[in-house]
């Protein structure tokens, strides 16, 4: 099956392309999101935590 897949890859041109593409968006999110992470309010981060335990009585009824 491996060599199946393979053979038909290597038949098309230009496919070398796209790994390199995915691999430059997937590494740019999550320089974005660490940058985010790190820069962000601790205000904001706060406020965010504790979003799910504001409503936990409600749920109870």
């Amino acid at each position: 099956m491996l060599k199946f897949v393979k053979g038909y890859m290597e038949s098309i041109d230009g496919i070398e392309i796209y790994p390199i593409i995915s691999l430059l968006i997937f590494f740019t999110f999550f320089v974005i999101l660490f940058l985010w992470v790190f820069t962000a309010k601790k205000e904001y981060i706060k406020t965010v935590s504790n979003l799910p335990l504001e409503n936990q009585n409600d749920a109870i009824l």
